[in-house]
């Protein structure tokens, strides 16, 4: 604790942010019912679980089963991008000094079969060899006051590009090409 705040204030800071937030992504959401879920969803991620698998992120937010947020993510209709600029917007208003630096980096996610969208056998360093995964690509906004994400891009091998029928399957926009991991690096302007 700094300044001499309480953590009652620091609490009372931090939730107000949160629903800050929250109220600067809800217009993203076509219905109260799917705004509520993906607060819920929210407050799940930021939560002290330490797995957050989906039933256990559907426990955490009282719902009878991961339906709600495995249709929020997976069927919903909403634009990520705009979700994205939502919270860079956020963070720079937060966060940004004119020594702030983005910072590019990518991680691998280690999967067992071959149906994720850009699963494959590639070179990861959270398993520090070549392994069946995908890649993301992902962008971090850090300054004196503090960092956080900004933007992701989900990494293609030429294996998935070069198949238009998996791309089809797996419902990748008909505009996704090939692109290096250092093309798709700059991911948020």
């Amino acid at each position: 604790m700094s300044g001499g705040t309480s953590v009652e204030e620091t609490l009372e800071l931090w939730a107000r942010s949160l629903r800050s937030a929250k109220d600067r992504m809800a217009p993203l959401f076509t219905q109260k019912r799917v705004v509520d879920s993906a607060c819920a969803f929210l407050d799940v991620l930021i939560g002290n679980e330490p797995r957050k698998t989906g039933w256990m992120r559907a426990e955490a937010a009282g719902d009878p089963g991961p339906w709600r947020q495995q249709a929020l993510l997976g069927r919903g209709h909403w634009d990520a991008d705009a979700l994205r600029d939502v919270v860079r917007d956020y963070v720079i208003e937060h966060l940004g000094t004119e020594e702030g630096v983005l910072v590019i980096d990518e991680t691998g996610f280690l999967k067992k079969g071959q149906a994720s969208c850009g699963v494959g056998r590639q070179y990861t360093g959270s398993a520090g060899k070549i392994t069946n995964c995908q890649i993301g690509v992902f962008g971090a906004y850090v300054s004196e006051r503090g960092h956080a994400f900004i933007d992701r891009a989900l990494y293609l091998p030429k294996d998935w590009t070069s198949k238009p029928e998996r791309l089809k399957r797996a419902h990748v926009p008909d505009d996704v090409v090939f692109a290096t991991k250092p093309a798709l690096g700059p991911v948020s302007t």
